[in-house]
């Protein structure tokens, strides 16, 4: 599988792995202008650790991956020994990633934030309108032609105008969700994160908010139980870790109300799949949209029968604009450190999509341990 990949500007001076096709053409003109040989695998199957390493050879300056590869210290070792500088994920997760290894092998971890905001908060809200009016459903019944006439009690769902809205995790895609839900629908908000969100909730508190629903309430809950029990919408947006893996369980399962919408655009493992599927089973008005799964890419077998449960295949960051700009961050993650840029110090990433962009690092997670600045 390694023998394959196709290969441009095979003379440049650097050479750069990337293991999987990406969307657009921004990312490799970047990189070749940069006079980079740049290596791509074109299948779509997952490359096994012994194929990367493998593709090494003598000599690799950076790596564009993938978030379903596992960069452990064995890979991190075969990387440093060919001149390894940076590894970037396609993603801007990397739970995937041996941080400290890379560390000790003095390796830059690349990722890619602020591009994919807006477009997972949007997913999370499809999936939200989805479960709430029973939508995949209902479509299913017409494709199969089973619709005969309008019925009153056809496909009833949920209103979601009034209702109150759970987040966990309220960073950029978990704010963003909320402020699509709370405008739309007049919604009240609580939320549990690792800080108070003041900025989130002095945007939702505002002037021109209440002119909108004076009754809207945002409120802070140190207490994620708490939250499971008074949410009638719970949308996750955690990072996964061992203090999030199995959040979601058969304990704080049962505290939810009856007929709870449950949304996961974060990381699989964050709910036990084997404790949902049950939950759902017994529930038949809970109903939940997952857009990521705890053994993914495969999916657990129950979840795939249930009739309350909407399953899609990790596409929340999946529009042309927003996987064409995970490109070129990531393209320019692995220029920056290679050309010893220095690190970018502001949260917005737009200019870096100029014809012209900053000469700086997008994104160095570990840029700290390597003192990088």
């Amino acid at each position: 599988m390694t023998k394959d990949w196709n290969v441009h500007n095979p003379k440049g001076s650097q050479r750069i792995l990337v293991t999987k096709k990406l969307p657009g053409e921004e990312w490799l003109e970047s990189l070749i202008r940069n006079d980079y040989r740049v290596e791509v695998c074109p299948y779509d199957n997952l490359v096994t650790k012994n194929s990367i390493k493998n593709r090494f050879n003598n000599e690799c300056s950076g790596v564009i991956g993938q978030l379903t590869e596992d960069w452990d210290k064995s890979l991190f070792n075969a990387f440093s020994q060919v001149g390894g500088q940076i590894y970037c994920n396609y993603a801007v997760g990397y739970d995937n990633v041996d941080v400290k290894a890379a560390n000790n092998f003095q390796i830059a971890i690349g990722n890619i934030p602020g591009v994919l905001t807006e477009t997972t908060a949007e997913l999370a809200v499809a999936l939200t309108l989805a479960c709430a009016r029973r939508i995949v459903e209902a479509d299913t019944f017409v494709q199969k032609g089973n619709f005969d006439g309008w019925l009153p009690n056809l496909f009833l769902g949920e209103k979601l105008q009034g209702k109150t809205l759970g987040i966990i995790g309220a960073g950029r895609i978990g704010s963003t969700y909320s402020k699509i839900m709370v405008s739309a629908f007049n919604m009240n908000l609580i939320y549990h994160s690792r800080h108070k969100n003041k900025d989130l909730e002095k945007d939702l508190e505002s002037p021109g908010k209440q002119k909108i629903n004076k009754s809207i309430r945002v409120k802070f809950l140190e207490d994620k139980e708490e939250l499971f029990k008074q949410a009638d919408i719970i949308s996750l947006h955690t990072p996964l870790s061992g203090e999030t893996h199995h959040m979601v369980d058969s304990n704080s399962l049962s505290q939810m109300k009856d007929d709870t919408i449950l949304i996961n655009t974060s990381r699989g493992p964050v709910i036990d799949e084997e404790a949902l599927a049950k939950h759902c089973k017994a529930n038949e008005n809970f109903r939940v949209g997952l857009d990521v799964f705890e053994q993914e890419p495969k999916v657990n077998e129950e979840l795939l029968s249930l009739n309350n449960v909407i399953l899609t295949p990790h596409i929340g960051s999946a529009t042309k604009w927003t996987r064409e700009g995970m490109a070129k961050l990531a393209a320019l993650n692995i220029i920056g450190v290679i050309e010893k840029y220095p690190l970018w110090d502001k949260d917005d990433m737009l200019p870096f999509f100029k014809k012209a962009p900053p000469k700086a690092i997008p994104s160095v997670v570990n840029a700290l341990s390597l003192n990088l600045s």
